[in-house]
């Protein structure tokens, strides 16, 4: 059979690999994949055929794998976090069409949402919402819009992509725009640089603190509700349970 996986590796740590992901790549003959993820997976399987391509050369990546799998090697194409979250699971199936014998298997990941948040505490104990900062792929007036709904619906927010060096004020105008659209400057938000990895940081502050700070492309950012609070030094939003035992 012609396989490829798509396969989302977590923050890069072993602890956060799922065991699907494992059999997936342990099964794979060729892994593809941008260099600083198949330098986190290349200590686990170093006999693999790995093939990289930088930044920005992400279709270019997803053809090579498929045209890999297709010549009839078991191919895994790796990606950080979870594969469909922007990740390389949509260009992939977006390309499937040209490789119709092709069996493309996505294998879930440890999206840094998640990673971050058991880092933080309980941030996404109720609804939520995801929005990238990088503008490259998405219009800058899109991303207001989506920032200004999750502010209007008083959604826990993650922000990816908060800054670079290109972009850094993202982060300033993501905050203006959040306090201009009903947001408390003083709403809990936290946020987490190098989740899983060596170094890993973790710091709470307010959403006007927020504006003022600078982060980088390693960081992931959480934007608390009307409800989020600080205990025991961690961030938790109420998932609405009645603490006094009658809603178990």
């Amino acid at each position: 059979m012609k396989r490829l996986f798509v396969v989302g590796i977590g923050p890069g740590k072993k602890e956060y690999f799922t065991a699907e992901a494992m059999r997936a790549l342990e099964e794979s003959d060729v892994i593809y994949g941008y260099p600083v993820y198949t330098e986190l997976v290349a200590p686990l399987f170093p006999d693999k055929d790995y093939r990289t391509t930088g930044m920005r050369q992400e279709m270019e990546r997803c053809r090579q794998a498929l045209a890999c799998a297709d010549g009839g090697q078991t191919t895994a194409l790796v990606c950080s976090g979870d594969a469909g979250v922007y990740g390389m699971a949509s260009p992939v199936l977006e390309l499937a069409s040209e490789y119709p014998e092709v069996d493309i298997c996505v294998v879930a990941g440890v999206t840094a949402a998640l990673s971050g948040a058991a880092v933080l505490g309980a941030p996404l104990g109720n609804d939520f919402c995801v929005v990238s900062l990088s503008d490259l792929l998405t219009p800058w007036e899109q991303i207001e819009r989506r920032l200004k709904a999750a502010a209007l619906g008083d959604f826990s927010l993650v922000l990816y992509n908060p800054s670079s060096r290109k972009r850094k004020d993202h982060l300033k105008h993501a905050c203006d725009v959040l306090l201009a659209s009903g947001k408390s400057p003083e709403t809990v938000c936290g946020f987490v640089r190098n989740i899983g990895r060596d170094g890993e940081e973790a710091t709470l502050c307010t959403l006007e603190e927020l504006r003022d700070t600078q982060v980088d492309m390693f960081t992931t950012v959480f934007i608390g509700t009307a409800e989020t609070k600080v205990l025991r030094d961690k961030m938790v939003t109420p998932r609405g349970y009645d603490l006094t035992g009658g809603n178990a």
